[in-house]
């Protein structure tokens, strides 16, 4: 296929200076500084012929450090195991790749099976997973097995002769993070806190090493998952440190872990008996959610070296770190005071910063940051409503969906990556619902559809106001809804009714 490639536009950002402890992003607005413009190029990564096109929702890299994409396309072929389907069209859906123009489908493993990619290296090499074609006797759902993308090849990684495995991350010495399945029976589902269904086998954290596969044992508990790795070696996940199931969370104690130097080691807990290591960078800092004492709220932290941190909230009891870029800059989401809006928050050198939300909107999040402090996400409704794209830089917040070309119909509804290069993976959706993976590149002097400079300013300062009849969010709920955000970038067969 041919991705689609529109003119770009050009958007105008201000310059400010963050500088007290907890500070909004309105504060922001009344600056004197001269706008500096950006340009970017919009690429629209297309299908294969099918609806829909997607990227990792949240987490890994779509984008490399060279600006080689990847994701997952609908084809034309009815999903065989329907429905239990990878993506809600129920049709094949295949990994592919962007680089320099041109898109590869990259396939999936023999027969008529899906693929979907999680992360790629600088060296272009894609882990994920695919369908093998066996239908797992225990779950009834497709068997889906760990695979590499490599010089050409697919390739699958060896599991502890279990009926699934998984490959979620992978460094620049191809070492790769993910889990798998042995054959001894678990009645924990402890798979739902890796965002996947319940398989009923024990699962254990992997690191495969030029393809042989490595367990990371647990934290005390039968399951375990690792989720990242830098390159350094290290990886990040988590891991039951018991077998006695807790009445809040419904699940037994669960703490982030860092395995390094051939040990895993416990980050703990602010208190409570629920965290996730949501991020780990290349400095071996872990970020992520855990719950206070009591299990009836949550809040953002960092371990680094050693401790501990609370990175706290905007005033309300939840709050979670979704990102840390190499420079130590975590972003995430955390409520306002008596929990009556989410926002998008930043955190560096001790001082939370509230990104606030586009125009019109009350709640967002941030979803991740590069070593440059550009910080993207999606604003949207807090009582409901379709998502915008956002990117944060220099204190100002604006709409993605400048970049969109005048008589589409396409909504950048989400950013989920952006790399150091700034290059940003965004998904968008169509008026019929169909989805589509796009790309934004920087670039300099682009033309739009008349071949001028166009320029596009941000509509609006951004908007932190709450309707009269807003709620208080229930941080459970929030929770809840994070955690089902998570799953979506996972491509794991689920009963799904087909579109129409």
């Amino acid at each position: 296929m041919k991705p689609r490639i529109s003119t770009c536009i050009t958007a105008v950002a201000f310059f400010a200076a963050l500088s007290v402890p907890v500070q909004t992003a309105a504060q922001n607005n009344n600056n004197e500084h001269r706008p500096t413009h950006h340009h970017y190029q919009l690429i629209d990564m297309g299908t294969f012929g099918g609806p829909s096109s997607y990227f990792t929702i949240v987490g890994t890299r779509p984008v490399n450090t060279h600006g080689t994409a990847t994701g997952a396309a609908d084809t034309t072929i009815p999903d065989p195991y329907a429905p239990n389907c990878f993506f809600p069209e129920c049709l094949v859906a295949h990994t592919f790749a962007y680089e320099n123009g041109h898109i590869t489908d990259l396939g999936s493993l023999p027969g008529v099976n899906n693929s979907g990619p999680n992360d790629i290296n600088a060296k272009g090499v894609i882990v994920g997973i695919s369908e093998n074609g066996a239908i797992d006797p225990i779950t009834g759902f497709p068997e889906t097995v760990a695979v590499v993308w490599k010089n050409g090849q697919i390739i699958t990684l060896p599991n502890f002769g279990g009926n699934f495995s998984y490959a979620n991350a992978i460094n620049n010495r191809d070492q790769i993070a993910g889990f798998a399945l042995n054959t001894t029976l678990d009645s924990f589902g402890f798979a739902e806190l890796c965002f996947n269904p319940p398989f009923g086998q024990q699962q254990l954290a992997v690191i495969w090493q030029n393809e042989i596969p490595q367990t990371l044992g647990t934290l005390g508990g039968p399951d375990s998952c690792a989720l990242w790795i830098n390159e350094k070696g290290q990886a990040a996940g988590h891991s039951l440190t018991n077998a006695v199931i807790n009445p809040v969370t419904g699940f037994p104690t669960v703490d982030p872990f860092i395995w390094d130097h051939s040990r895993m080691l416990d980050l703990g807990t602010l208190g409570g008996t629920l965290g996730l290591a949501n991020k780990l960078n290349n400095r071996g800092q872990v970020v992520g959610q855990s719950n206070l004492a009591g299990d009836l709220t949550a809040h953002p932290f960092l371990w680094d070296r050693g401790s501990l941190i609370d990175l706290g909230t905007l005033g309300g009891s939840f709050g979670l770190a979704s990102s840390v870029s190499d420079s130590g800059i975590i972003v995430g989401g955390a409520t306002n005071q008596n929990d009556q809006a989410f926002f998008a928050f930043l955190w560096k050198n001790g001082v939370m910063t509230n990104l606030g939300t586009l125009a019109g909107d009350d709640c967002s999040l941030a979803n991740s940051v590069n070593s440059g402090g550009q910080v993207v996400g999606f604003s949207f409704p807090c009582a409901g409503g379709p998502s915008r794209a956002f990117l944060w830089q220099n204190g100002s917040i604006f709409d993605l969906n400048t970049y969109v070309p005048v008589g589409s119909d396409l909504t950048l509804s989400e950013a989920t990556f952006v790399n150091d290069r700034g290059e940003i993976a965004v998904q968008g959706v169509a008026s019929n619902g169909d989805q589509h993976a796009v790309l934004l590149i920087p670039c300099g002097g682009c033309l739009d559809a008349e071949g001028k400079a166009a320029s596009a300013e941000n509509s609006g300062a951004p908007s932190q106001r709450l309707t009269s009849n807003q709620e208080r969010l229930a941080p459970s709920d929030t929770a809840v809804t994070w955690r089902a955000r998570l799953a979506r970038r996972h491509y794991i067969p689920s009963v799904v009714a087909p579109r129409n």
